[in-house]
């Protein structure tokens, strides 16, 4: 992340030109002094510092991107907004919905521009739904099938990450990449009201880790002394939204073959999109007044006609990855920063979906529908 978001700050005048500020990387933090070094060197920051506190206590610095590991999103975060600077944080928010709030609230007192970076929704061909959704195109939404399926830790010998530590990262799949889903969902078909849910713990124990630094799914064989994981593997979800639709989301990351599978297929009344992360550039649409002959799902391509698209390749499926959608993030969060349009998704979304999130579990646990508490936004613009 610290890569992704390094660039995006680089590159995104390059694409958004006149750019609504041109960020200057002050300073990077790491967790020691060899890795913040060259982090610094590799990314053009200007300087760098093990000490997360020098970034809130330094009076040049506006804005503060946390890539940590879950359990210290809320520590810089809240002390952030205290300090009055404007919050980017990495997803999920908090490792409870309990942090999520109080990070929420910090920044809503202190009046700072927020947000969470929930990036795949600035995928163009996502925009474009939203864009078909809210023109009507395809009518009332009636279902929606979500998926993030991986294979990254489907070796039950691969290491031991923070990601596999209630302590550190809260939840397993659920908020690891589940929260994915449940932002697309939201975002594109609205509120969540009751989940039911079955969630698996697969793998029991992983091989700890010996490097320094995160090695997720590869580059450690699994020999010596393991540690407990005890988190989700999967999770399995039947959603109730609040306007009536249904919907189910499926998370897991034990699905052999499958990289970055995110997909999401959505019906309604008057047509229906569909979406694979791994086909980026492509939005499958079908409408309901096509020709009985020609009905069918038909493919349409991002370039300079659709979201974002005049700021990215001239020509439509030249090729969106994962680096456009930081440039974005990246674009509309100096826009808000700047005055120039509030974002979203900001901590009120953020809480929202550790909300939902913390429903599955609970409804994992108990085997029942579980209600999920609405949060009411502030200031909504």
């Amino acid at each position: 992340m610290g890569k992704a978001h390094s660039m995006a700050y680089a590159t995104m005048p390059m694409f958004f030109w006149p750019a609504p500020a041109r960020p200057v990387k002050k300073l990077i933090v790491d967790v020691t002094d060899e890795l913040a070094h060259t982090a610094a060197e590799r990314y053009a920051w200007e300087s760098h510092t093990t000490n997360w506190e020098a970034a809130i206590n330094d009076p040049e610095i506006d804005l503060i991107d946390i890539a940590t590991p879950n359990n210290m999103h809320a520590e810089i975060a809240i002390a952030a907004a205290e300090a009055g600077k404007h919050v980017i944080c990495e997803k999920p928010l908090a490792p409870t919905a309990k942090e999520a709030r109080e990070m929420l609230e910090a920044v809503e007192k202190a009046g700072v521009v927020n947000a969470v970076a929930f990036n795949y929704r600035r995928t163009p061909a996502v925009a474009l739904a939203k864009r078909y959704i809210d023109e009507g195109a395809i009518g009332e939404i009636l279902n929606f099938r979500g998926t993030y399926l991986q294979d990254w830790s489907a070796d039950p010998d691969s290491p031991l990450s923070w990601r596999f530590q209630k302590k550190i990262a809260g939840s397993g799949a659920v908020g690891d990449i589940g929260s994915h889903v449940v932002d697309l969902a939201r975002y594109l078909v609205g509120e969540i009201e009751e989940v039911t849910s079955v969630v698996s713990n697969f793998i029991k124990d992983r091989p700890l880790q010996t490097s320094g630094f995160d090695a997720l799914g590869a580059g450690e064989a699994g020999r010596g002394p393991r540690g407990a994981v005890d988190v989700d593997d999967e999770a399995m979800t039947l959603l109730r939204f609040r306007d009536g639709a249904v919907g189910s989301m499926e998370a897991t990351r034990n699905a052999w073959g499958r990289n970055n599978f995110i997909t999401f297929e959505i019906h309604g009344t008057e047509g229906s999109l569909y979406f694979n992360y791994e086909k980026r550039d492509e939005l499958q649409v079908a409408f309901k007044n096509e020709p009985a002959d020609r009905r069918g799902f038909r493919t349409v391509y991002t370039g300079p006609n659709t979201p974002y698209g005049e700021a990215l390749w001239p020509i439509p499926a030249l090729g969106i990855g994962y680096g456009e959608t930081k440039i974005i993030e990246a674009y509309e969060l100096m826009r808000a920063i700047t005055g120039e349009a509030p974002i979203r998704p900001d901590f009120s979304d953020g809480y929202q979906t550790a909300l939902v999130d913390e429903a599955i579990l609970a409804s994992g646990a108990s085997g029942q529908w579980q209600n999920v508490p609405l949060y009411e936004r502030q200031n909504l613009t």
